[in-house]
């Protein structure tokens, strides 16, 4: 270990991650501003977002994020990893120029799109512009367009697109609406170089301290791109239990290990359980398969205790019903079924 650099334990790198992400203490930020703290919130599944950021934000009412959609200080687009995300208007395009030439390398290499290459798929998204003037168009039409559901997917690498309300909501839930970006949001006119400055600087601030291969993974991102993004930013340095050599930002929150953790419900998807962040055993790794399987590679929705996934939760008839992985005390059953009528209320 070099000079002057700490050991961080797992508790530790635990406790981090969930007041990085909102999960020890409600914040009061406004929306946009929490979802930047967060690096954004995974939205394959539309109420996931909602709930999600009911988690994380106090006095979060549904109707908030639903208005923010309309307003656009949030939008919803597929970004890290080519999955949904919402974030905000002013992290938007950083993001999305940040990840686009690996993005569109991650989408051709599959073997069955062998056939499918570059040049045919920027023709594609020549035609789609043109089609979608300044207004919307549906997956219907896509595809329409596109000739097939692969092309459909994919020809976002290559144009912005976002799904945009009344669609991807919690009123109606399937994101099938899209609009060009470019006209959705105001453009950032950020060349790439500080775009990759400005993701893993976002990650950091979600989900730090981290090795640079968890953040590659969480953004989809080759290593050396992401070491060059490194290479320019003020880091502090630290060490895992396992000698890894982690990166953060200065003055990022490090709380103290024994920092109290409350019980918090997470939806499907949420980032804080995926193997980016394994290292802070958020999701312990003897329950990952009761979360992640080939059955429901989607996750399920999940609640924490003590700052660790304890079991798993479902909504039916007006109730969210638990289903704990292991006994528990009263005293935590009594604080979990208080959250959970909340959150019975907040789904009402």
């Amino acid at each position: 270990m070099a000079a002057g650099e700490r050991a961080l334990s797992q508790r530790e790198l635990n406790r981090a991650l969930l007041a990085r992400q909102l999960l020890l203490e409600r914040s009061k930020a406004p929306l946009p501003r929490a979802l930047e703290r967060i690096a954004g919130i995974q939205a394959q599944y539309a109420p996931s977002m909602y709930i999600g950021l009911w988690s994380r934000l106090d006095g979060f009412e549904r109707d908030a994020l639903t208005r923010a959609l309309e307003r656009r200080s949030v939008v919803q687009g597929t970004l890290m990893r080519v999955t949904i995300h919402l974030v905000s208007a002013r992290d938007y395009w950083p993001f999305a120029i940040a990840i686009g030439p690996e993005r569109r390398e991650l989408w051709l290499r599959p073997s069955h799109r062998d056939e499918i290459g570059a040049r045919e798929m920027a023709a594609l998204a020549r035609r789609l512009r043109t089609r979608l003037g300044g207004g919307t168009m549906t997956r219907a039409e896509i595809q329409e367009l596109a000739g097939d559901a692969t092309r459909t997917n994919g020809v976002g690498m290559w144009v912005d697109l976002v799904r945009v309300p009344p669609s991807g909501t919690w009123e109606r839930r399937r994101a099938d609406l899209y609009a060009p970006a470019s006209d959705w949001v105001e453009r950032d006119e950020i060349d790439r170089v500080d775009a990759l400055e400005r993701i893993v600087r976002a990650y950091l601030r979600g989900f730090g301290p981290s090795t640079p291969a968890e953040i590659a993974d969480w953004a989809g991102l080759v290593p050396t791109t992401v070491a060059a993004a490194l290479g320019r930013l003020e880091l502090r340095r630290f060490r895992a239990e396992d000698g890894a050599e982690l990166v953060d930002l200065p003055r990022a929150p490090l709380p103290d290990p024994e920092t109290p953790a409350p019980v918090r419900f997470l939806p499907t998807w949420d980032a804080s359980l995926l193997v980016h962040a394994r290292r802070a055993q958020i999701l312990p790794e003897e329950h990952r398969p009761r979360v992640f399987s080939t059955k429901t590679p989607q996750s399920v929705p999940t609640f924490l205790v003590d700052g660790a996934v304890a079991g798993t939760w479902r909504c039916e008839k007006g109730k969210v019903l638990l289903d704990p992985f292991e006994r528990l005390s009263a005293a935590t059953r009594r604080e979990l079924d208080a959250e959970a009528e909340r959150l019975a209320a907040f789904h009402a």
